[in-house]
Formats: C-alpha cells, sequence, structure tokens
C-alpha cells in the first residue's frame, strides 16, 4: 500500500499542476459518474494529504476525498512538474512497488537538455501516460491530446494541458467541508500537518494507554498517519524495538524517538520519493539504494537473509494480516 510520503508527493504534484485551474472531469469506467460531473467545471482552490488520504478541495465548498488503498495510483500526462523519481516511473505515483530512481540515468526535457538530474530542481515537461499498448510509438511532440484512456479509469482531472488519471483506489467520494473535518479528525497525527509539539504528544498518548503491540499501533492510522508496512519495519529495527512489545510497555523515550524518527524518515521520502532508511549512505552505495528497494532498508523484504548488523536471519510472520520484517536478536 502506498505509504504518507507517496501521498504528501502527490498532493504536491496536484498544488503545482491543478490548484488554480478549472477542472475538466469524467470518470471513463463509469463508478464516479454522477461525482466526476459534479466536480466538472469547477476551479481547484488547494489541496492536503493527511497520511495515506489526500484532499482536494474545489470552488463551491466541495472537497474529493481519495484513499489509494492497496492497488491505487495516479497516472499523471501532459506538462507537469517531473523529477527524476516521477519520470523513472512514467507519471505513475502512488501504486505499491513504484520503480526505484536511477540517478545516473540520463532524462531529457523537450530541449533535449538533461534539466532533470537533481531532485532538489524539478522541471516541467511532457510525459505519458504509462506506457501500454495503446500508447506505445507516440512521439513527446505529437502526444494525442487528451491521452487515450487507458485501462479502468475511475476519474480523470484534466486541466488544459495537464491530466490525471486515478484507478484502483479504495475510496473516491465528494463531501462537504464538515465531512472532511470529520474525517480527519478521526486520523492520528501527521508530521507534515498541524503543530508539530501537539502531534507529538498526541502520539505519545495513542500509544503509552494502549495494550496493543507496537507493531500494530504503528499500523493504526488512529494513532499515527502514514506509515505502512516498509517504514513500520524499518523504524522498529532503527529502535531496536521488540514488535511485541504492548504499546504501554515501550519506554517513553523510546515512543518519543519512533515519532522524531518518523518525521526524518516522511521528510526524506518526500523529497527523495523513495522510502530511504538507512542512512549515511553515500556515492554508489546511495545511487544502488535509490535505484532498487533491496539496497535501501534493514529488514524489510530481506525474510531468510543476514541482519545487515548482527547476522541473524530476518524473521518474517504474519501480524495483523501483514507481513512483520524483523530481526529477533537485534530487536530482541
Amino acid at each position: 500500500m502506498p505509504e504518507g510520503h507517496s501521498v504528501h508527493r502527490i498532493a504536491r504534484q496536484f498544488d503545482r499542476n491543478f490548484v488554480g485551474k478549472t477542472l475538466s472531469t469524467s470518470s471513463p469506467q463509469g463508478r464516479f459518474a454522477e461525482g466526476a460531473s459534479v466536480l466538472d467545471g469547477r476551479e481547484a482552490v488547494s489541496v492536503q494529504a493527511v497520511g495515506k488520504q489526500m484532499f482536494l478541495e474545489t470552488e463551491g465548498d466541495l472537497w474529493l476525498r481519495v484513499h489509494l488503498g492497496l492497488y491505487g495510483a495516479w497516472d499523471f500526462a501532459g506538462e507537469i512538474i517531473v523529477d527524476p523519481t516521477i519520470a523513472s516511473a512514467n507519471g505513475r505515483m502512488g501504486q505499491t512497488n513504484q520503480r526505484g530512481t536511477v540517478l545516473d540515468q540520463p532524462i531529457l526535457d523537450e530541449a533535449g537538455e538533461n534539466s532533470l538530474a537533481s531532485i532538489g530542481a524539478p522541471r516541467r515537461t511532457r510525459v505519458h501516460v504509462r506506457m501500454s499498448e495503446q500508447t506505445k510509438g507516440l512521439a513527446d511532440d505529437g502526444m494525442q491530446w487528451p491521452p487515450p484512456v487507458v485501462g479502468q479509469v475511475r476519474l480523470r482531472l484534466m486541466t488544459d494541458i495537464t491530466a490525471a488519471d486515478l484507478r484502483g483506489p479504495t475510496a473516491c467520494v465528494l463531501q462537504t467541508p464538515e465531512e472532511m473535518l470529520a474525517t480527519v479528525a478521526k486520523l492520528g497525527p501527521d508530521p507534515l500537518v498541524g503543530d508539530p509539539v501537539e502531534n507529538e504528544e498526541r502520539f505519545v498518548r495513542a500509544v503509552k494507554k494502549k495494550s496493543t503491540v507496537i507493531a500494530l499501533l504503528l499500523m493504526d492510522q488512529s494513532v499515527v498517519s502514514g506509515i505502512g508496512n516498509v517504514y513500520r519495519a524499518e523504524m522498529l529495527f532503527r529502535q531496536r524495538l521488540n514488535p511485541h512489545t504492548p504499546g504501554r510497555d515501550v519506554p517513553e523515550d523510546v515512543v518519543r524517538a519512533l515519532w522524531a524518527d518518523w518525521v526524518r524518515l516522511l521528510a526524506i521520502g518526500v523529497e527523495t520519493g523513495q522510502m530511504m532508511t538507512m542512512d549515511g549512505l553515500t556515492g554508489d552505495d546511495y545511487r544502488a539504494a535509490m535505484a532498487n528497494r533491496d539496497d535501501r532498508h534493514w529488514v524489510y523484504h530481506r525474510a531468510g537473509l543476514p541482519c545487515r548488523i548482527c547476522g541473524t536471519e530476518i524473521a518474517l510472520e504474519e501480524i495483523g494480516a501483514r507481513k512483520l520484517y524483523w530481526c529477533p536478536r537485534c530487536q530482541a
């Protein structure tokens, strides 16, 4: 499932490319036809990400709430702000197992210049909807507009130069301001939303009052927003914390350290587009980690392999119907 960093990055794309512009909306699949007709012709006013959910405000006090879930993704096409991570994913954002970022791979803009070499300096360029038999062979300078609909598109949002296609979301609904605020109120704190001090205190209170094991609490979106399977496993390892420890038994300084780590890792994820959970990588090691998840995680997806610290075989178990990776020695 897409984790919090992906949704914040998607919201940033909407802020750059859609906010302030009039939307042309449709539901090619037909499952959101009524909602699309209500949105059509409205101006996008603002966008906000909270954890794994995105809220797009339009004129007339109407909000579009999107939760990508396990299978959802946005495909962008037309002229959009692109960085190397988005470019290497061919305009797709949010889908599980999104491609890594190949930093050494030249990414050329329409002028044939490598203007996307720096993650910190994205450029506006023209991209396709994810390649398929329907779009292969189209040149950038002759790309069909609007782009052909590929697959089951729940919602298409368009401006005069940019398109965003939503596929496979868990939730795609319209909300009043009151409904939107009620949804957000049910979510745990997000490091990038609201008061930093209060966010930390909310997290500490929520963890310390529960007997539920910490591995489940970190995935509970009412306790903390945005953490998924990858960040959960990596954060627990980084604190050398046994995942089966009840929340109320985790020392308060460790709970606060978990929060501080989430603040740090989420910021890195938003800026790089990757769940980079190993610190201090440089040169070839950093480039390899950006390109391949096997080179950027301590324990996630490493079941049966030796721990990078102690050599113990990384364990895999199911907890809460999700896979948990951890080191039985380092996290004893």
